[in-house]
């Protein structure tokens, strides 16, 4: 036997053997579809319109009726976690994501459809939350770095694949099948799970917090409800904005002082006193704002300003998700050994670098140099992500780990949808600026003349109103480089809480409840 300190793993035991790579890859199949299915979703809602003969807004609710099912189950995945076991809840959120999947594809009115994409969201909020308890505990905190890199692939392959594989199914097969191609995935990982996770040996002491479900559950997803309004809305006063998430906003206030009152709460927020664990959630909920409502913004450009159709406009993404897989597992090797104070700066500044070019955008800009500066900011995107999640469960031990990633998927979730929220607001607000498209939008509701101009007269129309489309092209181009303005300053800001990322070895975090000088006997 040789003793060594827990500070520094045994050698043998820093490499991932074969047993945590397959728990992995089962990890990932769940996760990449649960993903996959919001950005393929999200491509197919002009089909909706024209297949349910619904509007734009009644649509959407197939994506919104989505998130509050995720924002309802994540808060109850830690605990379930903890009662009944990581792999018997994979497996079920397996079976509910499937079986939603299903009945979407089966659905003949668009209220069917809203209704078992809620039946989908229930599973696919349970996937993420649970990955991330299994992995930690397989892993170890040492190794926890290279394992989420392994779980940043459905995170990229989502928002790159997701518009290329929707348009391709819509154009080729139908929009049923983007919901039947879950089917097979989903069978090969629930039979994966149960061949190759390990038996669960579930902690039922705990006594379930009801006080705090009916606190944090419909309060999470009220207040994502109206934030989730406010694109439509066009609005943060409107009324379907301000009273959902007024009370949403109520609920969580609530929960917060109460939470320290139960020995188990559903949510622990006892956690964020490990303060490497806050400064990590701080840095997570920033960056998750800033880059992921810059991220709606850029396929929206090339199929807006660009005139690209979805196909072309997912492709000419994917130089982001390259430069993420260049950087990712690199990262996730470094951050198990060196602080990661010194590996998120440098991400940061990549992706600081890459966004530049964004807020000097025009309607002509040239797209290799685009896809170059997205190349950049994914290389960034790489460095920076899962190093702030590992920067967070390193500090977890394995009793805190089902709630620590409960807590950590519900911060990530509320800053994604504020981000959203807050891009779409400001594009909107500035396209609504601009004195050429409201003027064409006003030629748009002139009705027709009884009597047809003469041809010099409709010559001189015409050509006014190419001035004023190339006018507007010109000004939805400026509002789009003025919003990415804002979430460049947002990403910024991310810097102040990365400075105090732990940035020497002796910082390194020790899990929460471990002695860092207690021995580990290998034999």
């Amino acid at each position: 036997m040789t003793t060594s300190s827990v500070g520094k793993a045994p050698a043998a035991d820093d490499r991932l053997d074969g047993t945590v790579l397959r728990q992995a890859a089962v990890v990932v199949l769940g996760v990449i579809m649960s993903i996959l299915d919001i950005t393929v979703v999200s491509v197919a809602l002009p089909t909706f319109q024209r297949e349910f003969d619904a509007s734009y807004a009644t649509v959407a609710w197939t994506m919104t009726g989505y998130t509050l099912a995720l924002a309802t189950v994540i808060p109850l995945t830690g605990w379930a976690a903890d009662r009944f076991g990581t792999k018997r809840l994979y497996m079920l959120a397996l079976v509910l994501f499937v079986a939603g999947s299903v009945a979407c594809s089966f659905a003949t009115t668009i209220e069917m459809l809203v209704a078992f994409r809620v039946l989908q969201g229930l599973g696919g909020g349970m996937l993420m939350p649970l990955g991330m308890t299994i992995l930690t505990r397989a892993a170890g905190p040492h190794r926890i770095g290279r394992l989420m890199a392994v779980l940043g692939v459905p995170m990229l392959l989502g928002p790159i694949g997701g518009p290329i594989l929707g348009g391709w199914l819509i154009e080729t097969q139908s929009w049923h099948w983007i919901f039947l191609i879950n089917v097979p995935i989903g069978i090969v990982a629930l039979v994966s799970a149960a061949v190759i996770l390990p038996k669960d040996n579930p902690s039922p002491s705990e006594s379930f917090d009801f006080i705090g479900m009916l606190l944090m559950s419909p309060g999470l997803a009220l207040f994502l409800f109206g934030v989730s309004s406010i694109p439509e809305e066009a609005s943060v006063t409107a009324t379907k904005v301000l009273v959902p998430a007024g009370i949403g906003i109520a609920l969580i206030v609530g929960f917060v002082f109460y939470s320290f009152r139960p020995a188990h709460p559903l949510v622990d927020l006892r956690l964020l006193k490990n303060r490497k664990y806050t400064i990590a959630m701080i840095s997570m909920f920033l960056f998750a704002i800033a880059f992921f409502g810059a991220g709606l913004l850029i396929p929206s450009y090339f199929l807006e300003i660009r005139d690209k159709t979805t196909l072309a406009a997912g492709l000419l993404v994917a130089p982001q998700g390259l430069g993420a897989m260049v950087t990712m597992p690199i990262a996730g090797r470094l951050a198990d050994r060196m602080p990661i104070g010194r590996i998120v700066p440098v991400g940061l500044v990549l992706i600081a670098i890459g966004m530049s070019l964004f807020t000097q955008l025009e309607a002509d800009t040239s797209i290799p140099l685009i896809c170059g500066a997205l190349f950049v900011m994914g290389l960034g995107m790489g460095a920076t992500m899962m190093p702030i999640m590992t920067a967070a469960l390193q500090t977890l031990n394995a009793a805190s780990t089902a709630k620590g990633s409960t807590l950590l998927n519900i911060i990530q979730q509320v800053a994604a949808s504020i981000g959203t929220a807050v891009m779409s607001v400001v594009l909107t607000n500035q396209i609504q600026n601009s004195d050429a498209i409201a003027k064409l939008g006003e030629l748009g509701k002139t009705p027709p003349p009884a009597q047809p101009p003469a041809p010099e007269v409709l010559a001189q129309m015409q050509q006014q109103i190419e001035q004023l489309k190339s006018q507007a092209l010109t000004d939805s181009a400026a509002a789009f480089a003025t919003t990415f303005t804002v979430a460049f300053v947002l990403l910024l800001l991310t810097f102040i809480p990365a400075f105090f990322l732990p940035r020497k070895k002796s910082e390194t975090p020790t899990p929460e409840g471990e002695q860092a000088a207690a021995p580990v006997m290998v034999h």
